[in-house]
């Protein structure tokens, strides 16, 4: 028998694995129907095509896809009458909704070419498709914001098409997936297939070269995915020699029901034909688990917070990737592990009798040298089974022989690639990794290619536009950091805040990065921020902004003691995905804590030295719409907070200046003095240089100092961005002067343009919103230099605006007159409430502005009722709310007032004064998203019908007010575009 075998070995030789007729139908243009957006976010997050193109150079193919990006009917049909396209994605949007129109036409004319729709499962969305026929498409998958899965989409489709001839071919292995559920299948995929790659990158290393290197890839293991039990049935039937595994859900449709047991039907069945294929099991519902021991399986919890990981291990431990682990069969102990073909060689005569016999007679060891595509000696080896040769022995001595001459036959030996330092000191944005950059990370690249397109940004003569020197370590060192650490089990379990941050400062760092590091610190030679950059972050369908950390760091000339401080701000940022608040977070907004991955932004922190602090001249955040928009101000021009120093003090809700970039000139906090010295800026942030981070805490501003703007002025950073107080001429002048009381007004920037502040930010948010479709927000600082009167606009950050209150779609003007408690059509504020039931107005019978002090403090008294029991009311009265003159309005502060929801400025007939819209408490109506609305009814503007209110019996009544409560809330819309607001009755 040994004598047949050897013969049969010789000829392996002649048998050597044609790798370049594998993988032979490819994609090579792929049509993505998307708003330019989606398509810049697909495209340029994790560089999708340098991602590609790495992989096909990998795999010694010339032509990585191409992506054409089309978002009208048009567009479509040009690019289809001039290019061969092999694949379309589809991407409806909640603003495009012909997508699906686009693609049915496209699949009329071109039958055979496939179509994938790719969605972010937005409710919009969602409702959409749950009307469409997506039978044309091959596949729907979820859009997450992880580029991963552009690229499984691409193999999946691929695999498909290559599937039959490879297997023929060489006999390449198959991982089947059972799954029908969209989400779930995006989820794992892209795992599954990142697992995969880099498996089939790590078994390269048996070849001699890198054009061995290359063509060995193409013989990885396909995955395919089926989506019902007879889908599944068929594949196994037709490749069942070839499986190397399947991964199965337990529900999913059976003879077009959906069937609980369809997985462990499927799986049983499998099992009677084969006692050794690995299978998995994965299941939502905990009662399946008792299947497993039966069916031989691995059971994975698709609830676990780690299921992606589960699922890793389990494929890495059963479908014969990564390490051969000899075991003890009894204690199931490691006795070897063999990390490559040549070490099996060495330790195969050692292996214990028993865990040889155990692993042999089980197929273990050709099932490892399949899914490492070493096909040959797999086939060879799969047919010299126990049975047939009965002597342990010999078996050793014939996979020895067979090694052997694999070896001799691939001439050993390994090329290591080289990575070269990727961070270019010149550039300014590099990146450290190959994963994704997140959300923040997508936007910087997103606004960098924005300003290098439109050459508007060049135009000005003292200012330049640009992005901070920035480099990203990308989620795939986030990864390693938490494999190679083992810190998941910490991470995901309840434990506190600062101990999960004291395990994570205790970690390590990959030693490569630390070249990487210095090299960055000498091209920048100022402080660093170092910026959470996460995948869920800034998507445009969820707000995640605000909810990791940001730590910033000094320039120090000791680069070791900078490290130092860089590391723990890196491991701070990691640490903080996993916080109480995070995962509080996650949960709300029905994310999955493991699909979540950190990429770091490493950026340039823009300001100026000013001894021992460090701040710049202006920081600021831009809206691209307005719903508080008052005088000439239109919604759709947006507006601006300014503010000195770090942009923390805007984030935390500091007093800023608020002004429309339109109309610089005209700022309500300086229209009046007294509003000026009230509500201007009086603190800022600066950043402790001499604070060395030993302290590491969990306030990620542990080094950030608030001063006073006299320290501002003390540092001379004040000129052209302040006015002085002359307290002798009761005046307010623009600029320095000596003495009187410095206000943040930014009145030469802003009235006299020494800086075009104004421009830029007009230009940021057009074409922000422009190529985002849809309202965007800006981060951005300012360097400037009083004595050139020059500066530089640092783009730092741009996001959608996600406006939960903003869903609103209906024409306000059409209802009913009848229907209505109240109408403005000079409302300020955006939104949708109906959790308000209660109505306090000032009587208008017999009023007198002479009583209007009494009637504030009437107001104050209910008001603090409503603050008790956590409830809000519609507050309605004459004049000017909040008036200082107690003859143009009632003279309520804001806490006498702060549970009203609604503020209505009713005139009177007797009584007219110019409406106010709120001015005397701006900052907080824009804070608390409260609703200003401005009725004269006696002048046919507005409606105010008191007629009703007058008819309800009251809750409480003095001698000025009346307090009514209706039954069922009131329903109040705002339409801040429109400036248009009504308060709906209830429905009888």
């Amino acid at each position: 028998m040994l004598t047949k075998l050897r013969i049969k070995l010789r000829q392996l030789y002649f048998k050597d694995t044609q790798f370049a007729n594998l993988m032979t139908k490819r994609i090579f243009n792929v049509l993505l129907v998307a708003n330019p957006y989606d398509a810049f976010m697909l495209e340029d997050d994790g560089r999708i095509d340098e991602k590609i193109f790495n992989e096909y150079m990998n795999l010694s193919l010339r032509y990585p896809p191409r992506f054409t990006q089309v978002s009208t009917a048009e567009e479509t049909w040009e690019q289809l009458r001039n290019t061969m396209f092999d694949l379309v994605i589809c991407m409806p949007g909640s603003d495009n909704s012909d997508t699906f129109d686009i693609a049915r036409d496209i699949k009329k004319e071109y039958p055979h070419l496939p179509l994938v729709v790719l969605t972010p499962f937005s409710h919009g969305i969602k409702e959409r498709m749950e009307h469409e026929d997506l039978s044309i498409f091959e596949y729907v998958f979820c859009w997450l914001g992880n580029t991963d899965l552009l690229v499984s989409i691409i193999k999946l489709i691929e695999d498909k098409m290559n599937l039959e001839h490879d297997i023929k071919e060489v006999g390449v292995q198959m991982i089947m997936l059972v799954e029908d559920s969209i989400r779930f299948y995006s989820s794992v995929l892209p795992n599954l297939y990142k697992f995969v790659l880099r498996q089939s990158q790590e078994f390269a290393t048996e070849a001699l070269n890198e054009h061995q290197r290359t063509l060995r890839m193409r013989g990885r293991p396909k995955i395919v995915l089926a989506r019902s039990y007879e889908e599944a049935t068929e594949l196994y039937n037709k490749y069942q020699n070839n499986v190397l595994g399947i991964i199965s859900d337990a529900r999913f449709p059976h003879d077009g029901v959906n069937d609980p047991q369809a997985g462990v039907t499927l799986l049983r069945e499998v099992r009677k034909r084969d006692p050794f294929i690995p299978l998995i099991l994965q299941s939502a519902e905990e009662s399946n688990r008792c299947y497993a021991p039966e069916l031989d399986a691995v059971f994975i919890d698709k609830n676990s917070k780690k299921m992606n990981i589960d699922l890793r291990e389990a494929v890495s431990d059963n479908f014969g990737f990564g390490d051969f682990i000899f075991r003890d069969p009894h204690t199931m102990k490691e006795v070897a592990r063999i990390h490559n073909l040549k070490e099996l060689q060495n330790v195969i005569f050692a292996i214990p009798a028993e865990s040889f016999l155990y692993h042999i007679s089980r197929n273990h060891i050709s099932r490892w040298l399949y899914s490492r595509a070493i096909f040959p000696v797999a086939e060879f080896l799969k047919q010299i089974t126990w049975e047939s040769l009965q002597d342990i022995d010999a078996h050793r001595q014939i996979i020895f022989e067979a090694i052997v001459k694999y070896r001799k036959m691939k001439n050993q030996g390994v090329v290591a690639v080289f990575q070269r330092d990727r961070f270019d000191r010149y550039s300014n944005f590099a990146r450290i990794g190959d994963g994704s950059l997140g959300g923040k990370g997508r936007g910087l690249a997103f606004i960098d290619n924005m300003v290098k397109r439109h050459t508007e940004f060049d135009e000005f003569d003292n200012a330049s536009v640009m992005i901070p020197k920035t480099v990203v370590l990308c989620t795939d060192i986030f990864d390693e950091f938490m494999d190679s650490n083992q810190l998941y089990q910490i991470a995901l379990s309840d434990a506190a805040d600062d101990v999960i941050l004291r395990a994570f400062l205790r970690a390590k760092l990959p030693d490569r990065l630390v070249e990487d590091f210095f090299a960055f610190f000498d091209a920048v030679k100022a402080p660093i921020a170092i910026r959470s950059s996460s995948l869920l972050e800034d998507s445009h369908y969820q707000p995640f902004a605000g909810i990791y950390s940001t730590y910033m760091i000094p320039y120090l000339d000791d680069k070791y003691e900078m490290l130092r401080m860089l590391g723990d701000a890196i491991k701070g940022v990691y640490a903080s995905v996993y916080y109480k608040d995070s995962k509080a977070y996650m949960q709300a907004t029905s994310n999955v804590i493991d699909q979540e991955k950190m990429a770091v932004i490493l950026q340039e922190v823009v300001g100026t030295q000013y001894g021992d602090r460090y701040y710049p001249a202006i920081s600021g955040v831009a809206r691209s719409i307005n719903y508080y928009p008052i005088n000439d101000e239109l919604a759709e021009e947006g507006t601006v907070s300014l503010a000195l120093g770090l942009g923390k003090y805007i984030v935390d809700g500091g007093l800023t200046l608020r002004v429309c970039p339109y109309h610089p000139t005209q700022v309500l906090q300086t229209s009046e003095m007294e509003i000026a010295l009230r509500e201007t800026q009086t603190r800022f942030y600066a950043l402790d240089l001499k604070n060395l981070g030993q302290n590491f805490s969990l306030d990620d501003g542990f080094n950030l100092l608030k001063l006073h703007v006299k320290d501002a002025e003390a540092d001379g950073a004040l000129n052209f961005i302040a006015s002085t107080y002359d307290p002798y001429d009761m005046v307010i002048r623009d600029g320095i002067y000596p003495g009187g009381r410095k206000l943040i007004t930014f009145a030469n920037i802003l009235q006299h343009d020494v800086f075009p502040l104004a421009r830029i930010l007009q230009l940021a948010q057009k074409y922000g919103q422009g190529e985002m479709r849809r309202p965007v927000e800006i981060e951005f600082a300012v360097n400037f230099d009083a004595r050139t009167k020059s500066g530089i606009f640092y783009l730092l950050q741009i996001r959608p605006m996600v406006d939960v209150k903003a869903g609103l779609d209906e024409d306000l003007s059409v209802i009913p007159d009848e229907r209505l408690l109240l109408k403005s059509e000079n409302s300020l504020g955006h939104g949708v409430m109906d959790d308000i039931q209660d109505v306090i107005y000032v009587k208008t019978e017999g009023y007198s502005a002479s009583n209007n002090q009494l009637i504030s403090y009437d107001i104050e008294k209910l008001n603090r009722r409503f603050l008790d029991e956590g409830k809000h009311y519609i507050l309605v009265g004459p004049g000017r709310w909040g008036s200082s003159d107690t003859w143009l309005g009632i003279p309520v502060k804001w806490p006498n007032i702060s549970a009203a929801r609604i503020i209505v400025e009713a005139g009177l007939t007797n009584y007219r004064v110019d409406p106010s819209q709120g001015t005397h408490f701006f900052q907080n109506l824009t804070s608390f998203g409260v609703g200003y609305f401005t009725i004269n009814a006696y002048m046919n503007d507005g409606i105010y019908n008191q007629a009703l209110l007058d008819s309800m019996p009251a809750v409480e009544e003095t001698k000025y007010l009346r307090w009514v409560r209706f039954e069922k809330p009131l329903s109040v819309k705002m339409d801040g575009k429109k400036k248009l607001g009504v308060v709906e009755l209830p429905e009888d």
